[in-house]
Parts: C-alpha cells; structure tokens; sequence
C-alpha cells in the first residue's frame, strides 16, 4: 500500500520557535511509519524552507533553551501545480516529490494564525486543523474575546490597545474598571510569550512595552480567580472533548517557562478532579467555543473554573503544543487516545475535510 506523504512543518518566523522544534520531535516521533512516510521541512526564523530528509536535525535538542535547527544548504520551496504541489529544491530547480497533507506543528504568527493554511488552500492540500478563518480568529485575542462574546459564551473583561489608543489608557482608569490586578498580552501570540501580570502603574507601563514588541495590538485583561481548567478537542463536524485537567503553577503565572522549560514549573491534574456536572459543563463550554470559532481537526480550549462555579473561557489555540510537557496530548492519553492514534486521526480529519470541500462546485453551470 501506498504511504502518505506528510509534510511535517515546523519551527517558524515566530517567537515560539523554540516551542515549535520540541512539539515537532514528538508528532515526528509518533508518527505510524507503516501508513505515512514523512517529509521534514524546517523553517527558519527569516522564512525559509529546509528539507531535513531523514531526521529532524537539530542543535542542542535537549536543551529547550538553546534547541535550534541546525545548518542546511537544501532549501526548498512549495509551489501549486492544479493537482497538488510541488517540492521544488531552489538550489538545483528541480521537483523532488509531491506531498499529500501538510501538518503545520508551527505555533504563533506566520504558522497558527491562518498564514501556512492559507498556502496549504492555494496549493490544493490537505492541512491539519483549522482552515484559514478558524486559524486567524483563534490567534488573534481581541477578535476572539469579541466573538465569543456575541455568542453568549462567557469571557473576562478586556480592553484592546493599539498604536492609535494606547495613551488614552492608563493603569488606573483601566484597573478601575477591569480589576486591580491586569494581565496584558501580544493579541497574536501564544505560549505566555509578551505575558505579564502588573500591580500598578510602573509594572503596566513596562507590560506594554514588552507586549508591543510582538504585536501591533494588545489585549489587558481582568483577573479571574480560579481554577485553570484545559480541555482538548477533536474532530470536525462532530467534535469530542477530552477529560478536562488542571494546571497548577507553581510560580505566579504558568508562564512561558513553566509549559516548555521547566518540567517541575506547574502541577499537571489529569484528569482535574471535579464533579460530573462540572466536567460536563467544561466539555459543553469547550465544544462551543470550538464550533463557534470555525475551528477543525484540533484545539485546546482553556478556562476558569471560579469558587461559585462559573466557566470563563480564557482563549483557545488552535496548534496546541505537542511537547513532552504539553496538556494537549496527556489529555488525550488519559481520555484512551494515544499519541500515535491521535496524529493518526488528525491527519485523517485533515483529509476528510479537504475531499469534502473539493467536491463543491468551482464553476456556474448555466
């Protein structure tokens, strides 16, 4: 039989490349050879596109740290051809093979946010997860806040800055209608990336610096306590929720650090221990979420679980990582998914959904 081709996408011009080469290991590591063959394609961080061949070559991949890709000189590029596309080597002008789906493990800009699934459309190609709209709502805080919003789905209270607005708020006008304490985040950016968590006056005015040096527009938050609560999705039409888990941090925030870095920065309950009604609750607010963002294939959803039993969606990423800390596929794991099964379904899930839309009609017939 006849292997699938997967062009397994990983690394990035995105502040969580790092990120992205550790969950890539894994989904490459997963993979059923016996049904795929797998086609690894680093991306730097100027933007291009390497061929790894064999193996995921890596510089201090042991080291979440310091872990890069290494030196190559094969570079390649994507092009479209009607029928499905092309691996091109730029160096010698030559095809070096087709590819069947693409599975982006790309997280943050130029790869979550609808960009890599873009080309993957115009190249006439399965792509795991959520399309073009699904990817760009789920990155972008501010579209999403507003989103859930209007389908009634509870959120936190926020405030979007720009360039334009961003002197109209100060730290006490905002804490004065949000909450005392202020969470400001990158509006398109992932993994605690440009995160803090600010007091007063001093510590927002250096929050906003930070965040806007990821991001033309920033997202303040109110704080919500509670539980953090994250559930997995799976599935297209008829998605699935996992068992929800709870994160514990053990320092002030989960922060960056405490979901790639340090394997002992937060406590990790799978399943989270809460009762039937609640569990139900947390799938059921999760499943909406999904379905009103337009999302396929894959999602975490992640909400706050407060003392009087409210559910508060806190955001959703629609490229969760795949690391050997990451919540997405422990869930799943504790759910009877295992990882190999699960990258098997996801793949699945992209091709179902990618011969379903060509079967619509490209031409009025008259």
């Amino acid at each position: 039989m006849k292997k699938t081709r997967v062009a397994i996408l990983f690394g990035g011009r995105s502040a969580e490349h790092e990120v992205s080469l550790q969950s890539a290991r894994n989904v490459i590591e997963s993979l059923n050879r016996e049904k795929y063959e797998p086609v690894l394609i680093g991306i730097d961080k100027e933007g291009r596109w390497f061929l790894n061949e064999n193996s995921i070559q890596l510089m201090d991949a042991g080291d979440p740290r310091l872990i890069r890709l290494s030196g190559s000189n094969n570079e390649i590029a994507l092009t479209p051809n009607g029928s499905g596309s092309d691996l091109i080597n730029l160096e010698r002008n030559s095809s070096i093979g087709k590819v069947d789906v693409i599975f982006p493990v790309l997280h943050g800009p130029y790869g979550e946010d609808g960009s890599i699934q873009g080309l993957a459309k115009l190249a006439n190609l399965p792509c795991v997860g959520a399309g073009i709209l699904g990817s760009s709502v789920g990155m972008d805080k501010d579209v999403m806040k507003r989103l859930l919003r209007d389908a009634g789905i509870p959120i936190g209270r926020f405030v979007t800055l720009t360039e334009v607005n961003r002197n109209q708020y100060a730290y006490d006008s905002l804490s004065a209608g949000l909450s005392r304490v202020l969470f400001v985040k990158p509006a398109n950016l992932g993994s605690s990336v440009g995160i803090s968590k600010v007091r007063n006056a001093a510590e927002y005015e250096k929050a906003i610096e930070l965040a806007f040096n990821y991001d033309l527009k920033v997202v303040v938050e109110e704080e919500i306590k509670g539980r953090e609560i994250e559930c997995a999705i799976l599935g297209n039409e008829y998605p699935r929720a996992s068992v929800p888990g709870e994160i514990i941090p053990k320092t002030d925030f989960y922060s960056y650090e405490s979901k790639y870095i340090d394997g002992n920065g937060a406590g990790l309950e799978i399943p989270a221990r809460l009762p039937d009604h609640l569990v139900k609750k947390v799938q059921g607010i999760a499943i909406d979420t999904y379905k009103t963002l337009e999302c396929l294939g894959l999602a975490r959803v992640d909400v706050f679980l407060t003392p009087d039993e409210r559910v508060i969606v806190n955001e959703i990423n629609t490229i969760p990582g795949f690391t050997r800390i990451s919540m997405y596929p422990k869930l799943w794991e504790q759910s009877g998914i295992s990882y190999t099964d699960l990258v098997d379904q996801l793949i699945q899930f992209a091709i179902d959904d990618f011969n379903k839309r060509n079967r619509l009609k490209v031409s009025v017939e008259l």
